[in-house]
């Protein structure tokens, strides 16, 4: 984890109000390097050298209070497995790939296109979407074929 994760990491704890701790930020800076989407144990797996006392349930209570606070999102890519993300500063949406299980963000404006062109949402306060979109990335189709 570098010095300037952490103090982004120490800086975000502060702001949500929460106890600046070595684990906590931590925690963050490993969710923030990985680029988001990473389970609990992967999360743990990243910072186990830096933190061998660290216990996997101390990543999950930590990850929950990262979430009450609104520093991490919790994305859903399949049923059984949670993964984690920084809250993003803009809407984005995944496209998640059936073949390698490759997650891709992308952008689009899509609250503000409901909310235009949706009649039931014009009356509607939206504030977050989470759309999840399902195929074969390049690479799958190939194989495929």
């Amino acid at each position: 984890m570098n010095t300037r994760n952490n103090t982004k990491s120490l800086q975000a704890l502060s702001e949500a109000g929460l106890r600046n701790t070595t684990q906590r930020a931590l925690i963050i800076s490993a969710i923030r390097e990985g680029k988001g989407h990473l389970d609990a144990s992967e999360v743990y797996r990243r910072i186990q050298t830096k933190q061998p006392r660290l216990s996997l349930s101390t990543v999950y209570r930590t990850i929950r209070a990262l979430k009450k606070a609104g520093l991490v999102d919790e994305v859903h890519f399949d049923e059984g497995h949670h993964h984690y993300e920084m809250k993003p500063a803009t809407e984005h949406h995944h496209l998640l790939c059936l073949g390698c299980g490759k997650v891709i963000e992308f952008k689009y404006p899509l609250a503000l296109l409901v909310k235009a062109n949706v009649p039931e949402a014009r009356d509607f306060d939206i504030v977050g979407s989470e759309v999840r979109m399902t195929g074969y990335c390049h690479a799958c189709q190939q194989g495929r074929e």
